[in-house]
């Protein structure tokens, strides 16, 4: 095993574990098609599968449209130079080749698989890909030395008609160019005057060095350095890649290139770049140690004789980290959507170009957070987007895309970019669609003060800055100032000047006037003065809702550190119920939202409880933006077989036709009839005019096991439950609740408070 880098936060026992268990490898196989019936299994294979065979047989194209060609990548390695290991054979990639799948999916939705080829032979190697190249929309090779990664590339993208993509050179490349032109931006300095050298001539550097020509460097301001000097021209024993990019310099080493030199690029070896080389750079040095595990020269060691340098490395523990991650993701992504014939320089170079502009705006929340909370801001320690940056994904690949059709590489052009850029949005996130709606609504009403009842957790620190920073509304922390300000402080959060309200319930100003407006509600049902004067002095749920009853704030999220029950109790001892409150959980799996109630409140509805949950929910469903058609869900199908929970829901849908409510209902019924049209042709009665989105539970254990079974499953992402019909709007997290989680209810809490306020 390779020797333990002195930041590695893992041991090889806890590597070998996470790529064990629960199950060995990191990818696996989910069909996108039921295999319910014997209708599924005759449509999926024999005989149905006879249809689109003869479709593509008759047009070869025809398999992009029947068949998941068209978003499937094979990783295609011989392992003869993994990471930098070296030459460790076929079968010792494949846990590098699975990640990268992961990655693929993780990142962009793109679905991969991987292939490990037994030989060292490119001319075999070619051969075997080429026989099996049609399978998949694109190729991305990986992990082959140079200098035969060069020709089977070449080789394999003049054979296939498809993207055929070498990431070891190229997403290098992007990636760095991305990070020059920003650098630049930066220093001042044009790319046309730079002088760059590159450390490091394989196929990584020499990708890189060809990249950035196209981006403006010009081919005279260049030299590159391998293992023997400087490639000059006219060097013995150059091979014709590296001849390409020999130049006419009288610099024979390393160290005399890097005199005066604005760049230098190292993709080499520990070590190889020295203090002495760096203190020779012209001002302001741009230095990217891309080596790994361990760059070429420490950001440490650049520091202490330069401090006006810019430096990138391959390394996550250091800022600016030339991360491949950031590129053949979006790459493939933007050329699968148009069906390209290959990725050419126009692709490369719009994705770099891409990158530069995205560090260049304002980043984004979400990755503070990943950075625990550490705010980025474009400058010389953020040059190159976060891999965590969630806009990535909608942001890069229409320009891939765009450059693919200008090209001419494109097969299937995409006519309407924006709604291209909403497709991909929901492609990672199920939720980003519905969350982005609900984030500009609350954004453009009067700004609304949310308060955060546990303010001292660290949790609720960021998610409160990251309310804050989204410009959602106003957070009101509770709990004690000189431990808020040191939790942030740990959390790189600094709250000077950014608006964000702390009170300390024991000593607040409005302690006596709480007091005395709660004791008065409570007085009739067994509270003391002073057991009300310890409920407001020491405990956050009650102040908290008692400045919403009082009008010193709009709404409250609560729960982090006690269980929903307890938390519940402590709010509706304070707040009135509005109307039936219940709780409502959304449910986003495959293309598909569901509203699902009541996952939290009544424990054994009866039937005037469930109509009253249907009408409350449908209500909900409505102020989100969506037209409700609730079913009510049973073991039972219209009173087949029988039983009292079945009855109950029958009279509760007589309830809803005595009262004539408008929206849609039926029931009772199983899941399948809700979402399945085809089950329910059997039911020509049926009122529901297309599939349920509003599924009513006949008890809360059966809601909210079959929310956590999905969400376990890692089936569907769940929102919520959403707590619905208070007089003002409280939302209750899980206990221990992720900073994500808060944020999402907060917003929820601003949301239903402007939509209740507005009506």
């Amino acid at each position: 095993m390779p020797e333990q880098t002195d930041k590695q936060t893992f041991s090889d026992a806890d590597a070998l574990e996470f790529h064990r268990s629960p199950t060995p490898g990191k990818i696996s196989m989910a069909p996108t098609k039921p295999m319910a019936t014997q209708r599924d299994l005759s449509l999926a294979y024999s005989p149905g599968v006879a249809v689109p065979v003869l479709a593509i047989a008759a047009d070869v194209d025809k398999a992009y449209d029947y068949t998941a060609k068209g978003n499937l990548v094979a990783v295609i390695s011989n392992g003869t130079a993994i990471l930098g290991l070296g030459n460790l054979g076929h079968m010792a990639s494949k846990p590098v080749m699975e990640g990268k799948c992961v990655l693929f999916k993780r990142f962009a939705d793109v679905d991969s698989f991987d292939v490990e080829v037994k030989t060292t032979d490119p001319d075999e190697f070619v051969t075997v890909v080429k026989n099996i190249g049609d399978t998949w929309g694109g190729i991305n090779l990986e992990d082959i030395k140079s200098p035969e990664c060069f020709v089977i590339e070449s080789e394999l993208q003049d054979l296939l008609d498809i993207p055929v993509f070498h990431d070891d050179q190229h997403g290098t490349a992007i990636i760095s160019t991305a990070g020059l032109i920003n650098a630049c931006h930066i220093t001042g300095k044009r790319l046309e005057d730079i002088k760059v050298v590159l450390a490091g001539a394989g196929a990584a550097g020499l990708s890189s060095i060809g990249l950035m020509k196209a981006v403006g460097v010009k081919a005279e301001n260049t030299v590159i350095v391998d293992r023997d000097g400087v490639i000059y021209k006219g060097r013995d024993n150059v091979d014709q890649w590296k001849a390409a990019h020999a130049t006419d310099t009288p610099h024979r080493t390393l160290a005399e290139a890097m005199v005066g030199a604005d760049v230098v690029l190292g993709l080499s070896a520990k070590g190889a770049i020295t203090k002495a080389m760096v203190a020779s750079m012209a001002p302001n040095p741009i230095i990217f140690a891309m080596a790994n595990p361990d760059p070429e020269i420490t950001p440490e060691d650049v520091l202490s004789v330069r401090s006006d340098a810019i430096m990138a490395t391959g390394r996550s523990d250091y800022v600016n980290q030339v991360n491949n991650v950031l590129g053949f993701p979006y790459i493939f992504r933007g050329a699968l959507d148009v069906r390209a014939r290959r990725v050419n320089h126009e692709m490369k170079v719009a994705c770099a170009q891409a990158l530069a502009a995205l560090a260049r705006e304002d980043v984004p929340d979400e990755v503070a957070m990943a950075y625990r909370g550490r705010k980025l801001r474009f400058g010389p320690d953020y040059i190159i987007p976060s891999p965590f940056d969630p806009r990535l994904i909608w942001y890069i690949p229409p320009f891939v895309a765009q450059a693919a059709m200008d090209s001419g590489v494109a097969r299937k052009p995409i006519e309407d970019m924006d709604a291209y850029r909403t497709e991909l949005r929901q492609r990672v996130d199920p939720s980003a669609a519905l969350m982005q709606r609900i984030s500009s609504v609350v954004r453009a009403a009067p700004n609304k003060r949310i308060v955060f009842a546990e303010g001292e957790e660290t949790a609720v620190i960021r998610a409160a800055w990251g309310f804050k920073q989204a410009e959602l509304g106003t957070p009101i922390l509770i709990g004690r100032e000189d431990l808020i300000r040191q939790n942030a402080a740990e959390a790189g959060l600094n709250f000077d000047d950014l608006g964000i309200e702390i009170v300390n319930a024991r000593v607040s100003d409005r302690n006596a006037e709480y007091t005395d407006w709660l004791y008065e509600k409570l007085q009739r049902r067994g509270y003391l003065r002073r057991d009300v004067q310890r409920m407001i002095n020491q405990d956050r749920n009650y102040f908290g809702a008692t400045m919403c009853a009082r009008g010193q704030a709009d709404a409250m999220v609560t729960g982090v550190t006690r269980n929903f029950n307890m938390a519940l109790k402590e709010v509706r001892r304070v707040l009135d119920v509005r109307e039936r409150m219940i709780g409502l959980s959304i449910l986003l799996a495959k293309g598909r939202t569901l509203f699902v109630a009541d996952t939290s409140i009544h424990e054994l509805p009866n039937a005037e409880e469930l109509a009253e949950i249907a009408i409350q929910a449908a209500a909900t469903v409505r102020k989100l933006g969506r037209s409700p058609r609730v079913a009510f869900l049973s073991y039972s199908t219209f009173g087949n077989p029988p039983g009292d929970r079945g009855e109950k829901v029958r009279e509760a849908i007589r309830i809803l036709d005595a009262r004539g409510v408008d929206f849609e209902y039926e029931g009772e019924m199983p899941p399948e009839l809700a979402l399945d049209p085809e089950a329910r042709a059997n039911y020509p009665f049926m009122r529901l005019s297309r599939d349920a989105n509003v599924l009513v539970m006949p008890a809360i254990h059966s809601a909210s096991i079959s929310t956590r079974l999905v969400q376990s499953l890692g089936a569907a992402t769940v929102i919520g439950p959403l707590l619905v019909g208070l007089e003002k709007s409280v939302q209750i997290v899980p206990l221990g609740a992720s900073v994500t989680e808060i944020m999402t209810a907060a917003t929820f809490a601003a949301y239903e408070e402007g939509v209740v306020a507005e009506g």
